[in-house]
């Protein structure tokens, strides 16, 4: 049943300033107390019935999986004392595979938080992909076959820590409920005796399944392997056959041997051969080397690159494929054409974000050039500016779609994963498009499948929320939500407002807290009643010094938590809109995770979120304008989200 709110009225409120900052002291939290005075808009009278992941998560079919025992909740409570920091990964010839926390200043050698089961059991999600234990990184070779989506993953058996890697595999009918399969592949052979690494699925069209992936060899050297399913009848796909002679390929001379990973899915060219890419470095220049094969048994190295950037450094999962400039479809990786553009994506091993670029690719010349040179690979656009890692996409040949996975680090320490017992998840598989619109980005939207999830609707129409403003959206418990939500700025206020040569940072002007002409303004998610801890999603607007209006898209975790060891960056970037768009975004609210969407999916950012009061019950939701000049007028659809069903057990299954 759909709740409205119509009030199409100016919400009046006594301003109290956001907090500035990181939480400075508890006693000054503590000391600020509950506002005396707070608008509300009311969407009736809720029955908490999203709010799960304590007891257990209620799936699709009714059935509760039960999270944990109360006796291991005990065993997870944290003792505050101070942490170390560890790496994970880089000796054996990876990225940093420890947490976001390692790579900050702002608590190393400080003081773990004392986390308790509570507080540790809320942040695991309830619709988004994780194993039931252990620690979890990359997509592998995700495809679609005979009826079944299959994901594969790097998955350590043995801890919530990087280390001692194999391939996990689940499959589902619909990306969002899944059933976890036995291992699919082990490090047996000296040739991934040191971890069975990141890989890419190719479907041949005699419907041949070819698995390449990296070994770590048991001397740490990078070689590519071939494996391919055991049983092409069996839709589970659940065993799986190394190619007896691997390695198929091992470093050329030129490249180090830890420097050598990632194959990509292999598209076919003009003259009937497989081609793939394989990420790399020469000194500081990222690159990306381009192999052909015929049998994918061996293989030819072919002369020159695909890309090489300057200052980047080594070039990780590596993905390449077209983008229609027509249709709002996707492409099967070999597809060509006269209205077919080429992006090229990579992971950054320096700087651990994702990086694309739009572009031309002459088959000949083995060349990609991007469309824009000031956003050339590796130093211009990104898939999510926020946690997000590692990404890889396939295309599903069962609705015409590219479907895109990532890597979803944690943000708070080893030790705090170690007690809650897991590590990592993947963001909501998302659609990729061409933005036929801007002609210079891709537009990423949530499955459609998601939206299956969606239970009971709170709508609040042309809410007016004026400078200094932080209204309570009364939706209940705010842990598990769906919300799509549109803001427009009064043309009176817009107009009257000088230009400026202000220029806008979402990670370095200060966050939410910062107040201009036309903004901050958006939501609070994972709010608690006092505002002690809060996470804004929000945009900020720039008339700049020519008249014309900068937006920026940010995610502030400043405040997010009152935990001193976890993570609290500020993410965000500009996003186009266009004359006559409204600002617009959609955010996926899960425990702690929150995927932010704005204008369509042009920009997007990812967080992390480790509250220790905002949670279950005490979890809101907030609308705020921190603007000084502006009224802003809201309307909002907030979803209550039911949890996907993921089951950790085997089960019989009909094909």
């Amino acid at each position: 049943m759909d709740r409205t709110n119509n009030s199409n009225h100016d919400v009046p409120f006594t301003y109290v300033s956001l907090p500035i900052g990181p939480h400075e002291d508890e006693a000054l939290v503590e000391s600020r107390g509950k506002w005396k005075a707070r608008p509300v808009v009311f969407c009736g009278l809720l029955v908490l019935v999203s709010l799960v992941a304590f007891n257990g998560y209620k799936g699709s079919n009714g059935n509760i999986t039960t999270l944990t025992s109360n006796e291991d909740l005990k065993q997870k409570t944290i003792h505050s004392h101070k942490w170390k920091p560890v790496s994970r990964g880089v000796s054996a010839g990876v990225s940093e595979k420890s947490n976001r926390l390692f790579t900050k200043s702002n608590n190393i050698g400080g003081m773990l938080f004392p986390w308790n089961n509570t507080m540790l059991a809320w942040q695991r999600t309830a619709f988004h992909f994780q194993p039931e234990e252990n620690w979890m990184n990359d997509p592998n070779g995700p495809l679609y076959y005979k009826g079944w989506y299959h994901f594969f993953y790097q998955y350590n058996p043995n801890g919530a820590f990087w280390g001692d890697i194999v391939w996990g595999h689940a499959v589902s009918r619909d990306l969002i409920h899944w059933i976890h399969l036995p291992l699919a592949m082990v490090a047996d052979e000296w040739y991934d005796q040191n971890g069975v690494w990141t890989g890419s699925a190719t479907i041949l069209p005699n419907g041949d399944i070819i698995m390449l992936y990296t070994g770590a060899t048991d001397a740490l050297v990078q070689v590519q392997n071939l494996a391919y399913p055991a049983d092409l009848s069996d839709p589970l796909l659940i065993d799986w056959i190394k190619y007896p002679k691997n390695p198929v390929l091992v470093p050329p001379p030129e490249i180090e041997v830890y420097d050598f990973r990632d194959p990509t899915t292999a598209w076919l060219t003009s003259q009937g051969k497989w081609r793939i890419s394989i990420g790399s470095k020469m000194n500081k220049t990222g690159i990306a080397l381009v192999y052909d094969t015929k049998d994918f048994k061996t293989f030819e190295r072919i002369e020159g690159i695909l890309r090489a950037v300057p200052k980047t450094g080594m070039w990780e999962c590596v993905d390449f494929f077209p983008v229609s400039t027509k249709l709002d479809i996707g492409l099967d990786t070999s597809a060509r054409g006269d209205d077919v553009k080429y992006v090229m994506k990579v992971s950054l091993d320096d700087d651990r974000h994702d990086y694309y670029a739009l572009g031309t690719y002459d088959e000949n010349g083995v060349d990609f050039v991007p469309d824009d040179t000031n956003k050339d690979v590796g130093t211009g656009l990104r898939y999510d500016y926020g946690v997000f890692y590692a990404s890889k996409t396939f295309y599903d040949q069962s609705k015409e779609r590219r479907v895109l996975w990532s890597w979803i680090g944690e943000s708070d320490s080893e030790d705090a994963d170690v007690a809650k017992g897991w590590a990592s998840l993947m963001g909501i598989p998302r659609t990729i498009v061409f933005d036929k619109k801007t002609g210079s980005n891709l537009l990423q939207w949530p499955v459609e499948e998601v939206e299956r999830l969606r239970m009971k609707r709170c709508k609040f129409h042309n809410e007016k929320v004026m400078p200094g403003s932080v209204v309570l959206l009364n939706i209940g418990s705010a842990s598990q939500l769906d919300i799509e939500a549109e803001f427009n700025i009064d043309k009176k206020d817009i107009e009257k407002i000088k230009q400026t040569n202000e220029e806008y940072n979402c990670e370095t002007s200060g966050g939410a807290a910062n107040r201009g002409a036309l903004g901050p303004f958006g939501l609070l998610v994972l709010a608690d009643e006092g505002l002690s801890e809060y996470t804004p999603i929000y945009f900020y607007v720039v008339k700049g010094s020519n008249g014309n209006l900068k937006t920026s898209f940010c995610s502030d975790q400043s405040r997010s938590s009152l935990a001193t060891d976890v993570d609290k960056s500020i993410f965000g970037s500009t996003v186009p809109v266009l004359e006559g768009e409204k600002l617009s975004l959609r955010i996926l609210v899960d425990h702690s995770i929150v995927e932010s969407f704005a204008q369509g999916g042009r920009t997007c950012v990812t967080s992390r979120v480790y509250p220790t009061t905002a949670i279950y019950e005490n979890a809101q939701l907030f609308l705020f304008n921190n603007a000084t000049e502006a009224t802003v007028t809201a309307s909002l659809n907030v979803w209550h989200m039911n949890s996907a069903f993921i089951n950790d057990k085997q089960v019989k299954l009909k094909s």
